[in-house]
């Protein structure tokens, strides 16, 4: 096994891309060292291979009105829920002289038969980079019932790598649901609950099974750091390794953290921020109010820094369902930072540079319910 490090991939990207554009001087993650505002920092950043082909969602208007016929028992008596498939934007979101409350939904769930919807943008960004790295195998984690390995099982099945899914707990006597799918796409390996506290030392543990004494181990971080420089270059053709080679034919294993943790997932969010402000969707001078659940808070930070970056009036709201929101906060400030370190610098007047945090963090209501998985 043989751990691939930050300052090889740094020398390697640059007999790979050559020279730079002697108009720019190089910044240490490759983009041009230049004072960008936050639409031009996004053009840039967005600039890149996608897994998923188009950025475009469905979103959906639900109406509440007093029921008639078909309803739902609520704290207002008998509502009817109508769903709009085709609203109209145009104008005040709220319609004027309307009484009926509605909101509406991002229906990604509908991107993919198989892949949840925001799973599917946090590896959006992540899957064409491990393709042009030559990845073979992808080693990741979640709980038995992760939407999250499902995902990257489906995912990296569709492109040919294999996934390594750590599930935590017991296999189940009937296999259900995601479990299901990510039995039929992935290896799984049942996790005692004791070692899955340990979460990195386990992920490593396993890849260096993987890897056994041929394969490289490569960081997300890495790749992501080394395909940022290539934006100020031309690449060469065809699909070049992290070693700079097109034919190489060792295993290449790449650590996913849990739930798609990891700065790189922000850029799938980012983009979906940046179609839903387009003007004929939500635009940009409206005051919207997004409400999401929160797994590792990752889909509500991209929701945000994407809202602040693109100077946009939105207020995200994270509802917490697995930890505390100390650790939510602490997960949010590390990505806000690693973002920065990546892509933020020189933004002008606003955005990341002001802000200690972008998120709006609550609890639920009611206990989620208990799943032993």
């Amino acid at each position: 096994m043989k751990q691939q490090g930050i300052s090889s991939i740094r020398t390697i990207n640059a007999m790979k891309t050559g020279l730079c554009s002697a108009q720019f001087s190089s910044h240490s993650q490759g983009l041009p060292k230049v004072k960008l505002n936050g639409e031009e920092l996004m053009s840039k950043v967005l600039n890149r291979r996608w897994m998923l082909h188009v950025p475009d969602t469905e979103i959906h208007q639900i109406k509440l009105s007093p029921s008639q016929g078909r309803h739902r028992e609520g704290p207002s008596g008998n509502l009817s829920f109508l769903n709009n498939t085709k609203p109209y934007f145009g104008g005040e979101l709220k319609e004027k002289g309307s009484e009926d409350p509605f909101f509406y939904v991002v229906r990604d769930d509908l991107l993919h038969p198989l892949v949840n919807g925001n799973k599917a943008r946090k590896l959006d960004a992540l899957l064409p980079l491990l393709v042009d790295y030559s990845v073979t195998d992808v080693v990741t984690c979640g709980g038995c019932q992760s939407a999250h390995a499902a995902a990257v099982a489906v995912s990296c099945a569709e492109r040919g790598l294999k996934s390594h899914l750590l599930l935590r707990g017991e296999q189940p006597e009937i296999l259900t649901g995601y479990n299901l799918i990510s039995t039929i796409y992935g290896d799984i390996t049942y996790v005692p609950r004791s070692i899955y506290s340990r979460r990195m030392n386990m992920l490593k543990t396993h890849a260096d099974l993987v890897a056994s004494n041929t394969g490289h181990i490569l960081c997300c971080n890495d790749i992501l750091e080394s395909s940022l420089s290539d934006q100020s270059s031309t690449s060469s053709s065809g699909h070049i390794d992290a070693h700079g080679n097109t034919e190489n034919h060792s295993r290449k294993i790449i650590i996913i953290n849990e739930g798609a943790g990891d700065v790189v997932a922000l850029l799938g969010v980012i983009r979906l921020v940046q179609y839903l402000c387009q003007s004929h969707l939500l635009g940009k001078e409206r005051q919207i109010k997004l409400v999401v659940d929160a797994g590792t808070g990752t889909t509500a930070v991209g929701l945000g820094i994407g809202a602040q970056c693109l100077g946009l009036p939105w207020e995200v709201t994270a509802v917490m369902l697995a930890d505390t929101i100390d650790a939510y906060r602490q997960q949010e400030q590390k990505l806000i930072s690693d973002f920065r370190t990546r892509f933020g610098f020189h933004l002008t007047d606003h955005c990341l540079n002001e802000v200690d945090g972008v998120v709006h963090w609550v609890g639920r209501c009611h206990q989620r319910k208990c799943v032993m998985c």
